[in-house]
């Protein structure tokens, strides 16, 4: 099992790059493209659309799953992609309505989650997003979401066997 955490701001290729690692990581595995974007509006739509025309061809089944990633069951010895790992927390953290779940128990979840998919692949790759370099002032909730994105960036770091930042396209390997 290998476990690789790609990480890097918006826009920066982070997605692309982990399609590509993957790909080339699993070789002759079945690749699963773990999809977490609810398609919420025009912008979502076009990055969900971007994304299926970027990893057309490649091989990819691509397994919608916006929540309760504990309770999804992977072919064994699979090349895994969880795209993104921002989308998870914010799809678990948020209710429909706008109100926030008790991070504790949302954190614990996405871990359950986040173990499970690793024991369940051969090789797991983990997108997730740099959200806390941009100096904003953010509402309550909007920090609630930052610091919980954090800590797990945080304890996915710890779990991965490699972590890169994508930075304009460009893999800068940090462990």
């Amino acid at each position: 099992m290998k476990i690789h955490l790609i990480t890097g701001g918006s826009g920066s290729g982070k997605s692309a790059w982990g399609e590509s690692w993957i790909a080339g990581e699993a070789k002759g595995r079945p690749l699963i493209y773990i999809a977490t974007m609810r398609p919420g509006g025009e912008e979502a739509k076009r990055r969900i659309l971007r994304h299926r025309r970027q990893r057309a061809g490649r091989g990819f089944q691509t397994v919608e799953c916006p929540e309760d990633l504990e309770k999804l069951k992977i072919p064994a010895e699979s090349g895994v992609l969880l795209e993104c790992l921002s989308n998870l927390t914010a799809n678990e953290l948020y209710e429909e309505d706008g109100r926030v779940r008790d991070r504790e128990l949302v954190k614990q979840k996405i871990l359950r989650g986040l173990r499970r998919l690793a024991g369940q692949a051969e090789v797991l790759a983990i997108v997730t997003n740099e959200i806390f370099s941009d100096g904003a002032e953010y509402g309550e909730d909007i920090r609630v979401y930052q610091e919980l994105l954090g800590e797990l960036n945080r304890e996915a770091a710890c779990m991965a066997d490699q972590v890169t930042e994508v930075v304009y396209g460009i893999p800068v390997v940090v462990k």
